[in-house]
């Protein structure tokens, strides 16, 4: 049976929040969204279109030109400015890159591989807060 973006978003948010250590707004760049209003409050100079029953999940915002969003249909990441985003449909989990942050990193990346073969980065702050971005993703990906 497939999932509608309400119970996708439910399911993501419920793992986060088992899987991620509190408090969870002392994280440096990384939230996770219980509506897309909280979204548009904190950045207001990202622009996201979403489709109608698009809910956001989770995103690690480093600056406005260096960010990644989680929504329940898709993986959107601006590095240095370049925007790419692919659908999680039928994605894959790839690599989570470093992100226990070994070596005193403050950020990684993961990767996802989508349908067409394409990799899309995406990014994970590290320690504590990596658990949202992993998490989200996986959980995404796994339940389709």
């Amino acid at each position: 049976m497939k999932k509608n973006d309400q119970s996708k978003h439910r399911i993501c948010i419920s793992k986060i929040k088992r899987t991620t250590i509190k408090p969870y707004d002392a994280f440096q760049w990384t939230k996770f969204y219980e509506d897309n209003y909280s979204f548009y409050d904190a950045y207001p100079g990202i622009s996201i279109q979403l489709n109608a029953e698009e809910l956001l999940i989770c995103s690690t915002i480093i600056d406005l030109d260096n960010y990644s969003i989680l929504t329940t249909q898709k993986l959107i990441t601006s590095e240095k400015g370049v925007l790419e985003s692919g659908l999680i449909i039928h994605a894959e989990n790839g690599l989570y890159g470093n992100f226990k942050g070994h070596g005193n990193e403050k950020f990684t990346f993961g990767k996802i591989i989508l349908e067409n073969g394409k990799i899309l980065k995406y990014f994970i702050e590290t320690g504590k807060a990596s658990m949202v971005m992993v998490n989200g993703v996986k959980t995404l990906i796994q339940i389709k």
